[in-house]
């Protein structure tokens, strides 16, 4: 009798989710900073980031996160699991009230600026790791970190730190840029099977 061999199934390629999480992150912190920058004044609030928040950066970035845990990245999964659902809590912050004085929910100048000291502290937390990825993460970690103290402390501080607020919101201006060039990196280097942008490897030569 002859034995039939059964074929050895193949592993199916799993995509970078990373490209996606952090175009999720970038356009929503673009948008949201330069509220908080005063760019363009009455213009600009941070109503305009709220379906973003909800929808990109927020959802598209908790899918990239639970992506990153398949292909076996905890940094990835780590951080773009929390920030997307930094961004969901933050559109109901905004959506039931807490951020409005007339609202019964309204939970004030010390419970906004305690909200984000949390995220403050983990993205210090994150920061550490991120040290240990490549010079462009590690970067985008530094100025997000940067961006939430100063949007802290901004907020701590009332309306008299609203100056603060404003450089925290170029300073996110700035994040949202750095986060878009990790995405293109990604992206061309899953295209072209080599790093096309430069991504400053950390200990390596």
């Amino acid at each position: 009798m002859t034995q039939v061999e059964t074929p050895t199934p193949t592993a199916r390629p799993v995509a970078n989710p990373g490209p996606l999480g952090l175009m999720g992150f970038g356009v929503t912190t673009l948008v949201l900073s330069l509220a908080n920058a005063n760019v363009f004044g009455s213009q600009l609030t941070l109503f305009t980031a709220l379906p973003l928040a909800l929808a990109f950066g927020g959802t598209a970035q908790l899918l990239a996160g639970m992506w990153e845990f398949h292909a076996g990245n905890t940094f990835g999964a780590t951080a773009f699991t929390s920030y997307g659902a930094f961004w969901l809590s933050f559109y109901f912050l905004v959506t039931q009230g807490y951020l409005d004085p007339k609202s019964a929910n309204f939970v004030g100048t010390v419970g906004l600026a305690t909200y984000l000291l949390g995220w403050t502290i983990f993205t210090g937390v994150v920061t550490l790791g991120a040290l240990r990825v490549n010079g462009a993460t590690a970067s985008l970690f530094v100025l997000l970190f940067l961006t939430f103290l100063g949007l802290t402390v901004g907020a701590y501080m009332g309306t008299s730190g609203t100056s603060i607020s404003n450089i925290a919101g170029f300073i996110g201006i700035l994040t949202a840029i750095n986060a878009f060039y990790n995405a293109a990196a990604g992206i061309l280097k899953d295209l072209a099977g080599k790093d096309v942008l430069p991504v400053f490897p950390i200990g390596k030569k």
